[in-house]
């Protein structure tokens, strides 16, 4: 049996879609972290079962949390903003997840925006561990958080369709909060920069992603993304640099 499981809060917007691709699987599972809007009774109302965990800024726990919930043999994690395609569904279950020699597959993701899909940018060429035995591994890193997994990892051909920021102000909040605590882990890390990161790290993630990935060819959506990934950049090393100021 497969497990989905899918990290919310204030998800009202996109938990009745994600949830309706997944219905396929033996078991869905929301890891809700306390929504103030419609959330969780929209969860139930598709049919899963939802339980309450702080998130308290560390995504590893609350994933690894959710592992401790679930009771399928494989898991399949998806964020609210994500959607299982028909075909990518196919592809799963074709698979012979219980005599299968891989502990865990890596999925593609294509993201949606302002109106189109990007193709080019960093964006374009993301792969994540998503799917992944049971008792497999474990989640670590409080953000851009990664399961690692024992044993061979395969990949999934066909990728989940992302919808990410579908407003500026929603990508603005989405920016500031993850390069805090983006920051925050490298501090932990005692990763110290210079004020030169400042500067250099979020130019050259600009120029790799507009340039030299071509986000160019994606006109004003890659023009977008590619500045908005430099703005992630500038943020979280800057905080960096100010939290060594203290």
């Amino acid at each position: 049996m497969i497990s989905a499981i899918v990290l919310t809060k204030n998800e009202e917007k996109n938990i009745e879609a994600c949830l309706k691709t997944l219905n396929w699987c033996g078991e869905v599972i929301v890891i809700d972290d306390y929504s103030t809007d419609k959330t969780v009774a929209l969860a139930k109302a598709g049919g899963a079962k939802v339980f309450s965990h702080h998130l308290g800024n560390d995504f590893a726990a609350q994933r690894n949390f959710a592992l401790r919930q679930a009771q399928g043999d494989w898991v399949l994690f998806v964020d609210a903003d994500e959607r299982v395609t028909p075909a990518l569904r196919v592809e799963i279950m074709s698979y012979e997840l219980r005599v299968t020699s891989y502990a865990g597959f890596n999925l593609k993701r294509t993201d949606f925006l302002g109106g189109r899909w990007l193709k080019h940018g960093e964006t374009a060429n993301v792969k994540l561990l998503r799917l992944g035995k049971m008792r497999a591994g474990q989640w670590q890193r409080k953000v851009h958080e990664f399961w690692k997994i024992k044993g061979d990892i395969g990949e999934l051909k066909n990728p989940l369709l992302h919808y990410p920021h579908q407003n500026l102000d929603d990508f603005l909040r989405h920016i500031n909060f993850y390069s805090t605590l983006h920051a925050e882990a490298l501090y932990e890390q005692g990763v110290k920069p210079g004020p030169w990161r400042i500067i250099v790290n979020p130019l050259g993630k600009f120029i790799a992603n507009w340039i030299f990935k071509k986000g160019f060819l994606d006109g004003t959506s890659g023009f977008v993304m590619a500045l908005m990934m430099s703005l992630h950049s500038f943020l979280a090393w800057s905080k960096l640099y100010l939290r060594w100021k203290k």
